[in-house]
């Protein structure tokens, strides 16, 4: 209550993670079919957990947007955090990774982590929101 933006999150979040969803899909296969020849087997690894990673923090964005939209009469600022959290950490560790196998540039890889860190602050904020029976 009070908060003019909480009820539109639902489907902002619920957006982002079908958008996420289809770039993830998108990714892994082009990197499983259009860099297979042109990436190191090592590199090619790094794709794939950046695809997996995505499409896993993907669903947690979906189902935190779900809940928010069960919860429309009384959103939670703490849920909202949550999708906020999913979102960047998706943004800067997959991201992160994606540029680093096309780029080359070594030092997007300590970005990652930051990412990987938002992810945990997500799942641990998920925990708390669901403690709080929100």
């Amino acid at each position: 209550p009070g908060d003019n933006n909480l009820p539109a999150l639902p489907n902002l979040f619920i957006a982002l993670a079908a958008a996420s969803g289809f770039i993830a899909v998108a990714l892994g296969a082009f990197g499983a079919h259009g860099l297979k020849q042109r990436l190191p087997a090592d590199l090619l690894a790094v794709w794939q957990t950046a695809a997996q990673y995505q499409f896993w923090h993907t669903l947690a964005l979906l189902g935190v947007g779900l809940w928010l939209w069960l919860l429309q009469g009384s959103p939670s600022k703490s849920l909202a955090a949550c999708g906020w959290l999913f979102a960047a950490g998706i943004v800067l560790f997959s991201g992160s990774l994606y540029l680093l196998c096309l780029t080359g540039e070594r030092w997007l890889g300590a970005i990652t982590p930051i990412g990987g860190s938002l992810w945990l602050l997500g799942w641990a904020c998920l925990c708390y929101s669901a403690m709080r029976g929100q």
